[in-house]
């Protein structure tokens, strides 16, 4: 099976949909390119049990850091926090999807 014909999904905690949807919110509307499918996607996580394709969550995760970055200047520092973590929490939760489940290292 190629990597094309298979999704990888995740299972995030609601509370971080909900904060990672009102973030991309403000990325669409900001018009960060790649903001607008996540967007869509986190809105309506709640009917899929917080599951999401791994692709979705790495594309959330990118257009908030770009979020971050661009609105740096004018953000507050503890809602630059809040949005940074947000986007760090997003890759490091697709990224352990990567991470084998088990090690096979002889002792």
């Amino acid at each position: 099976m190629t990597s094309a014909s298979f999704h990888r999904t995740i299972t995030l905690p609601a509370s971080l949909c909900e904060q990672a949807a009102q973030h991309l919110e403000q990325a669409v509307h900001r018009a960060i390119d790649g903001a607008a499918a996540p967007w869509r996607a986190f809105r309506q996580a709640e009917s899929s049990n917080y599951t999401l394709s791994v692709s979705v969550v790495e594309q959330a995760a990118a257009s908030l850091l770009v979020l971050a970055a661009e609105s740096a200047q004018s953000m507050r520092p503890s809602a630059l926090r809040a949005l940074i973590s947000v986007a760090l929490h997003l890759r490091d939760a697709a990224d352990a999807t990567r991470q084998p489940a088990f090690t096979t290292t002889p002792w």
